[in-house]
């Protein structure tokens, strides 16, 4: 009695149904988007991937274990290491994502979820805002402004407060979009089953948005290990390592890069493409880790 698909081809494929009830204006609209889209993933691919590949042939040719791991020589010197900027970059820029990160998450948190539109609301935003927009450098004057000139020391500690001055900022807005983003449905039918505002938030709201949370805390920590300006006022300069981020002069890798690009000598300038290199890997291996954590969570 009735016809199958099989019998109908016209019903086969509902994608060619579709196409030929679109007007052919929009069908090239559509076209024209797409191709400006792949061009737009070109543009922004094209020279990402000239300058990961122009590091990493310069880099690698002086890559070794003693080159990542042994002390800074003098500039002057040939040879290895980079050890202490590694360790240094790694102890500054987790004391920073330390204090920025869960600051930024619970102000974005009140932002959205308890203050909305209320005047202190606004105040927060203004200023995350104004901070977005500080040049890092300023940043850095100001934290040496306030500690290193009031406790008369170079530490990691100081460059971690500036570059979380940086990062919180980025936390909050990035973190307050991704909460608006959550379905009030979700919200509404937690509070309807009796649960409290602040046990929505955690066990509702936060879950859902945890991918979007998680890439703007990343994007906050590439900034921050990459920063320059700030911690030439801040950390000082050594070429022993320092685990202590409160006590003594410490490195970082982007100030290594600054301080040996420039110098007239090979083995200076061998570090600094070694060093560029193991910034870019330590940025990358920090995305891969976070989204397989944050996919394994949203899984759950």
């Amino acid at each position: 009695m009735f016809s199958t698909l099989g019998e109908r081809p016209e019903l086969d494929d509902a994608r060619s149904v579709l196409v030929r009830t679109i007007s052919p204006r929009r069908a090239w609209t559509d076209r024209l988007a797409t191709i400006a889209m792949w061009v737009a993933v070109l543009v922004a691919v094209v020279p990402l991937a000239f300058i990961i590949g122009y590091v990493t042939k310069q880099a690698v040719t002086h890559l070794s274990w003693s080159m990542l791991t042994k002390p800074i020589p003098a500039t002057r010197r040939s040879g290895p290491g980079i050890g202490p900027a590694i360790v240094g970059t790694v102890v500054i820029t987790l004391t920073a994502t330390v204090m920025a990160v869960p600051l930024g998450i619970m102000a974005a948190i009140y932002l959205n979820e308890y203050g909305r539109e209320t005047r202190t609301a606004s105040i927060i935003r203004f200023f995350a805002n104004v901070m977005a927009g500080v040049p890092s450098i300023v940043m850095g004057l100001f934290v040496y402004t306030i500690w290193v000139l009031r406790f008369k020391s170079q530490t990691g500690f100081a460059g971690a407060l500036a570059l979380a001055c940086l990062m919180l900022p980025i936390v909050i807005r990035s973190t307050e979009e991704m909460l608006r983003l959550v379905p009030n449905a979700l919200r509404e039918a937690s509070l309807a089953l009796g649960a409290s505002q602040s046990r929505t938030v955690i066990t509702v709201v936060l879950p859902t948005a945890v991918p979007g949370i998680t890439s703007g805390a990343l994007l906050a920590v590439a900034r921050a290990a990459g920063e320059t300006a700030p911690l030439l006022f801040t950390i000082g300069l050594t070429q022993s390592t320092n685990w202590n981020p409160f006590k003594g002069t410490n490195v970082a890798l982007s100030q290594l890069i600054f301080a040996n690009a420039a110098a007239p000598f090979e083995g200076a300038r061998q570090r600094s493409w070694v060093a560029a290199f193991t910034l870019i890997a330590l940025v990358l291996v920090l995305t891969i880790v976070a989204r397989l954590v944050t996919s394994r969570i949203a899984k759950r």
